[in-house]
């Protein structure tokens, strides 16, 4: 399934798109149920996951911002 939303960090606004699995995977980050992740800042890729890391966070509010989704959204 594939969502997408929202998250403000601080002042900043990250879009996001992931795709999950019912239950955790392999291809999961974490061998959890994220599969596919995009997060985008003034439209700039910031963090990128398709069943293995193309992008690693690399700032403070994207770091958090990926926290909140996996803490969320990958169990």
């Amino acid at each position: 399934m594939w969502r997408e939303g929202s998250l403000k960090i601080h002042d900043s606004i990250f879009y996001y798109w992931m795709k999950q699995y019912d239950d955790g995977s392999q291809f999961g980050i974490e061998g959890g149920r994220i599969s596919k992740l995009m997060l985008k800042r003034n439209g700039t890729i910031v963090c990128s996951y398709d069943r293995g890391w193309d992008f690693e966070p690399v700032d403070p509010d994207t770091r958090l911002a990926l926290e909140i989704l996996l803490h969320g959204e990958n169990q």
